[in-house]
């Protein structure tokens, strides 16, 4: 059997309904069957709009699967019919779509896709970026609507074209005003909400950034795959380089400045940690604190390994596309300047092509460095210079030593050749010195020690003298070469340090992720990729340390200097260290459910202690005081007695329903009868047992998708808590409002109210907080009615009420949204309780 082509995927991106997306993806569809193309309809949801339904005229559909469910019947797309049609592209509208469980279908309409991906046909679909899974939160903070429909990010970054649907929210709201999106009873409660101005325009930001995301991840694989290292300033990035001297704050907000004068612009903050010490004695504290800042302002901070500065910066500028790189002018005077030659901006000046260059003025420019000396190590210039320095200086000290023979004697010209030989020593190193030492020692001897102009030695004292001149000067060079040489190694040290510390502060603020550690090491060593693999690959371009018991960090790229691999090590360290936390946590993860069963057994037993035994020893008095012969009670007394009885039986009834209700719950085996269900059904027999309570604004309130004895249950459980909150002579208020496609039922008190931190357990069984009486309930309520809610689809969180209170808020969707007819069966994806309910 051949291999079949994986298929291409196309996905039409949209801000909010109504955009267009289905529009446009049957257009596409007519204009690839207008091509010649292979094209079929495998599902298409034209929402009742006569424009996107003529759409279909012309396109052949592929029939829908009827499915049953529950009693009810349901329409979803025929994947097996679709795969035996075989045609070039398919058409699927509602790419986060949840399928009805059973008969072997998959859990959602992206998975149904992948498979006929799998099969070498080509999709086109929509999704709106409310289902983008890393988006999901984002949205529901936005909006205040939660959505239980996504895709994984993953999925929708795999298809080859993302075409987004962009639509000005202005005109949204228009299309929306004319009846083209929601029929007309629904048009003002969605402009007033979802399809407010500012939701829409924050949805359409979301949207655009997404997508200039992955056009951007697009141009990097581009770029990479074709070898292409020149600039391409196709977005704003602005590079700045800091050193951890005082004058960062400043760059860095020169930098912000430049980066937000383009919509979209990138801020990158880069230190430069060198492992020949050129880094070495930075400030931690200034390094850390501008670090802070560059984060607040909205950019990143990155920390590199280079062994010069200069290409350590174009490299990564030009590594990550930026168009401007940010230095601050330099801290050396104009003598340090003319001694050592040109610094560090200029060679990135030099160097930086196609990438514009700004160096920033500062307070400390030219007043000399705080940092330690930059030429401690040998340069190329340094080992050519040293050598030649210690043929010449000695030439020319002899020269100029010959004017003044007469007033210093034989002591005076050999130190002044000693004090030469020294600085020799410190330009080129001990080799330098040497030659200088020798070179010295041969210019004293001939034009100093008589007999003058001849190497011959006639005074014995003159021999010792310029044997110990000899002796002197290279012992002297040796301890300066040696002294040099510590004094990089320390440094080195701090470099590595210093890298370490960076890498520690990123774990501390949370960059504890093994992805996010392999990034952070190929970001520092500068390599192609970095990964966590079993076994290394046997292959020469490879690098690969131990990260643990059966683990290995594998690095591809450059090869790492033996500094470097010290450093490497430490990474490879943390690197496996997170993977036995992440196994840890796994584990710790598997241990909590039990642990909080046990805590919910500790809890059950201290409340039936009290709570089951308070109504069943009432009952159980009332009950043997009637069978007892010993009193002859009245028939008022009798009545009160089964009353009584009756109520404490009534009492014990519910509590153990509540009880067995929150156990289906945690077992994920509660039945759902969901149906389109008016709040009329529910209220009447909720509000029964609650004279204080009152309903309100129940007018024209949609049907929502709700099983109408649990949504009793849940009413009524809200409406008891309230009433015990409630001072006497004051209503507990139920309202009801539509908005969004969803209604939130309102249950008002106007008790002492909860503060916010203590609201979350309010909803965990058995906590009776801020209860008046806590030998009523076993503090169940609550939390059987979030879990109930949940199971729904619903949420119920808390609200101030305003003026003193707590509301409970409802919130359950329309039950035509959900394609239900009142009295319909629907299935939906059970949701388990919040709060370990």
């Amino acid at each position: 059997m051949s291999d079949v082509r994986s298929g291409r995927l196309k996905v039409y991106l949209g801000a909010a309904p109504g955009v267009g997306k289905t529009y446009r993806m049957l257009d596409e569809g007519r204009r690839r069957a207008a091509r010649g193309s292979d094209v079929v309809v495998a599902f298409a949801e034209c929402h009742g709009r006569p424009r996107t339904e003529a759409m279909l005229d012309g396109l052949e559909t592929v029939p829908r699967a009827r499915c049953a469910y529950r009693g009810g019947q349901f329409e979803e797309m025929d994947l097996a019919a679709v795969l035996a049609r075989r045609p070039q592209v398919a058409i699927v509208d509602e790419f986060a779509h949840s399928n009805v469980p059973g008969e072997g279908r998959n859990a959602k309409r992206w998975q149904d896709i992948e498979a006929l991906l799998a099969a070498g046909i080509d999709v086109v679909t929509a999704l709106n970026i409310q289902h983008l899974e890393s988006l999901n939160d984002v949205v529901e903070k936005i909006t205040h609507v939660p959505q239980h429909e996504t895709v994984p990010d993953e999925v929708v970054r795999r298809a080859q074209q993302v075409e987004l649907v962009d639509m000005p929210p202005e005109g949204l709201r228009r299309r929306m005003a004319h009846g083209n999106i929601y029929a007309p009873e629904k048009v003002d409660a969605a402009l007033a909400n979802y399809f407010r101005p500012g939701n829409l325009t924050a949805l359409r930001q979301l949207a655009l950034l997404w997508v200039a995301d992955r056009v951007d991840e697009a141009l990097q694989i581009y770029r990479a795959e074709h070898s292409i290292g020149g600039v391409w300033e196709t977005r704003e990035r602005v590079v700045v380089a800091l050193t951890g001297g005082p004058e960062g704050d400043t760059l860095v907000r020169r930098a912000a400045r430049i980066a937000a004068r383009s919509a979209g612009g990138d801020l990158l903050a880069v230190h430069v940690a060198r492992s020949d010490g050129l880094a070495a004695g930075v400030s931690h504290a200034s390094l850390a604190r501008q670090r802070r800042l560059v984060e607040d302002l909205g950019g990143s901070y990155h920390s590199v390994v280079g062994d010069d500065v200069a290409t350590a910066l174009v490299e990564f500028a030009r590594a990550e596309n930026a168009t401007q790189l940010v230095l601050g002018t330099s801290r050396r005077g104009r003598l340090e300047r003319f001694l050592t030659g040109p610094g560090t901006g200029e060679t990135v000046t030099e160097m930086s092509g196609d990438i514009d260059v700004h160096r920033v003025t500062h307070e400390r420019a030219g007043r000399g460095t705080l940092l330690p000396s930059r030429r401690r190590t040998l340069s190329r210039a340094r080992r050519i210079a040293g050598p030649v320095a210690g043929l010449v200086l000695p030439v020319l000290l002899t020269a100029a030593l010959a004017q003044l023979r007469g007033p210093l004697n034989l002591t005076s010209e050999a130190l002044l050749f000693l004090l030469t030989v020294v600085g020799v020593a410190c330009i080129g190193g001990v080799v330098s010195a040497l030659i200088a030492s020798l070179t010295a020692s041969l210019l004293l001897n001939y034009w100093f020690v008589p007999p003058i102009g001849s190497f011959t030695l006639e005074d014995p004292n003159a021999l010792l003298a310029v044997s110990v001149f000899a002796v002197v000067a290279a012992t002297v060079a040796a301890v300066v070469d040696r002294s040099l040489r510590l004094s990089r190694r320390s440094a080195r040290a701090t470099a590595e340090a210093e890298t370490m510390s960076s890498l520690a502060g990123s774990i501390v603020r949370g960059g504890t992720t093994i992805p996010a550690l392999l990034e952070r090491t190929r970001e520092t060593f500068g390599m192609d990729s970095a990964e966590l693999v079993d076994e290394p690959p046997d292959a020469e371009e490879i690098t690969a340390v131990p990260a643990g018991p059966g683990a290995y960090l594998v690095l591809r790229g450059r090869t790492p200097s033996s500094s470097e691999r010290r450093v490497l090590a430490a990474f490879a360290a943390h690197v496996g260290s997170a993977v036995e936390r992440a196994r840890l946590a796994e584990a710790a993860a598997e241990v909590e459910p039990v642990k909080a069963a046990d805590r919910m057994r500790t809890a059950l037993l201290r409340a039936v202690g009290h709570d089951l035994r308070t109504p069943l020893a009432a009952g159980w008095a009332a009950v043997t005081s009637l069978r007892s012969r010993d009193v002859d009670f009245s028939p008022a007394d009798q009545e009160e007695l089964l009353a009584t009885a009756d109520e404490s039986m009534a009492k014990l009834s519910r509590l153990v329903e509540n009880l067995l209700d929150l156990s289906r719950l945690e077992a994920g085996a509660l039945t759902l009868n969901l149906r389109a269900t008016t709040l009329d059904e529910v209220l009447p027999m909720a509000l029964a047992d609650v004279p204080a309570a009152e309903a309100r604004d129940m007018e024209e309130i949609p049907a929502v998708l709700a099983d109408p004895p649990l949504l009793e249950r849940v009413v009524a459980n809200l409406v008891g808590n309230a009433a015990r909150h409630t001072p006497p002579g004051q209503k507990v208020l139920v309202t009801a409002s539509a908005l969004a496609g969803r209604v939130e039922l309102r249950v008002v008190d106007r008790g002492p109210g909860l503060p916010p931190t203590g609201r979350d357990r309010i909803f965990e069984p058995f906590q009776r907080l801020g209860d008046t009486d806590n030998t009523t309930g076993l503090g169940l309520g609550l939390a059987l009615a979030r879990g109930l809610t949940e199971a729904m689809n619903g949420t119920l969180t808390p609200e101030d009420t305003p003026g003193g209170g707590l509301t409970m808020v409802v919130s359950l969707p329309f039950a035509e949204q959900a394609g239900v007819a009142h009295g319909t069966p629907c299935p939906v994806e059970q949701a388990h309780p919040a709060g370990g309910a």
